[in-house]
């Protein structure tokens, strides 16, 4: 006889039941879980003996179903620690141990997508910094109240905040109190040496990449982060807001090289964030153009270009000289993906006519253009529309260099690739392309290394491999 046994998302499965001679008792069967108890009462095939128990009924944990992690976890003074930390791969780690929960469960539970939870898990992710991230990671992992509050969330029972966890609020007033008393420690000078340590990690990542500072990078982060969350002096909070916005601007252009393009948003937001409590307008300028580098990454050069226009028009006539130079050298750039020669000469034209002399400003570090980056910027824009001229300017561009930028030449030996290849030159191209790959390998840059490889294969072809 033939038994149907469908196999539905949500089944049972049955064990211990007493078959026909014809039908091994070790076989399982599968059923929908509604119809189960109707099916056994109506199957008189199966010989169930007086005094005999029903078959075991076992339930296959959904993706979908609540999740319980026992309460006595979170009072583990690891995980508090992993708590207070905003850990949040130490956080899934102890749901996957004491929960027994599979990433994917997770995934579900708290609306993350499965591959970045994988990178999570792998400590690959970057910083999670938005709090309605938080909140959901809060709630579906289920965490009670107080576990929440040591996340930096509020309680849900706003009656009984820490439930029965009573020296809570104890703690949380000795841990403000200490936090409040270090930041009140940050006078001037200590400003002085953390805005050094930035500009020190901003000339490392010009030879070296983010990758080799990465450590550094996020400890010097998390340190002006702390020292400008809890400064109450409004002066000193300012001049760390201000330091935090150019911080975190170059920790997101070392994400654009990386082509962690989520990450990189991030960053620009809390940057933005930091520049607007800063109230400097040139360093908001600053990082709001270099956001739109990750929707022209993206494939969405319309909306950078709308954007640069945007923070062009607003921020113009309170800007310096070199920045207007910057953002319509940012604005050309956006036109040339588009397509659109006359808007991006135009903008060259405007930025030319800015440019000051020097190579920079002291009051803005974070931004460095003089006329050999401009004659670099200038023929990778021209490069797209076949300018005659593009290869003079990339040579003149590269020869004013200085050894310092090493992942910017990758990109000028990228660009003079391109050009040497289109004026019919693939052998001269050739060079150009092995000493970019070097730099690109060296500083970590993936961005440059898929612009470089393309050309290789273009290079490839014309000299007929």
């Amino acid at each position: 006889m033939t038994i149907f046994h469908p196999r539905p998302s949500h089944s049972v499965h049955l064990t211990g039941v007493v078959m026909p001679d014809s039908m091994s008792s070790q076989t399982v069967y599968t059923y929908p879980t509604a119809l189960y108890l109707e099916a056994i009462s109506r199957l008189r095939h199966i010989n169930t003996p007086p005094g005999s128990r029903l078959p075991e009924v076992h339930m296959r944990k959904s993706a979908f179903d609540p999740i319980d992690i026992p309460e006595w976890v979170w009072d583990r003074d690891e995980s508090r620690e992993i708590l207070q930390k905003r850990d949040i791969t130490g956080l899934f780690r102890i749901a996957a141990k004491y929960g027994g929960l599979s990433q994917v469960r997770i995934a579900t539970a708290t609306e993350i997508a499965q591959p970045r939870v994988n990178k999570i898990f792998n400590g690959t992710a970057g910083p999670i910094e938005e709090l309605a991230v938080f909140e959901r990671i809060a709630t579906g992992l289920g965490l009670p109240d107080h576990a929440r509050m040591l996340l930096g969330l509020a309680p849900l029972d706003l009656a009984s905040p820490t439930g029965d966890h009573d020296n809570e609020h104890q703690e949380q007033t000795s841990e403000l109190t200490a936090r409040l008393d270090a930041a009140s420690a940050i006078d001037p000078t200590m400003v002085m040496i953390l805005t050094t340590d930035t500009n020190n990690l901003r000339l490392q990542d010009r030879r070296l990449g983010s990758i080799a500072i990465a450590d550094k990078m996020r400890a010097q982060i998390a340190q002006i982060e702390r020292a400008h969350h809890h400064a109450v002096r409004p002066h000193i909070r300012a001049q760390l807001a201000h330091l935090l916005a150019e911080t975190a601007s170059l920790a997101g252009w070392q994400a654009i090289n990386t082509v962690a393009l989520n990450d990189a948003w991030n960053h620009y937001e809390h940057a933005k964030a930091a520049a607007r409590e800063a109230d400097d307008p040139a360093v908001l300028a600053y990082v709001s153009g270099e956001q739109a580098y990750v929707l022209m990454d993206l494939g969405r050069p319309a909306e950078a270009a709308e954007l640069l226009q945007h923070i062009h028009a607003t921020h113009r006539s309170h800007v310096p000289a070199r920045l207007r130079t910057w953002l319509a050298a940012a604005e050309a750039e956006a036109a040339a993906v588009l397509g659109d020669e006359g808007a991006c000469r135009r903008a060259l034209d405007q930025a030319a006519a800015v440019l000051p002399e020097g190579d920079g400003d002291p009051e803005m570090p974070y931004l460095s253009i003089n006329v050999h980056h401009f004659a670099r910027w200038r023929g990778s824009c021209l490069l797209r529309f076949g300018d005659p001229g593009t290869v003079e300017d990339l040579r003149s561009a590269l020869a004013g260099m200085d050894g310092t930028y090493n992942r910017a030449e990758s990109g000028v030996r990228c660009d003079l690739g391109h050009a040497l290849l289109a004026a019919g030159e693939p052998e001269a191209a050739q060079p150009h392309i092995q000493r970019a790959q070097q730099l690109a390998t060296m500083t970590g840059s993936r961005r440059q290394r898929r612009r470089i490889d393309e050309l290789s294969r273009a290079v490839n072809r014309a000299l007929g491999r």
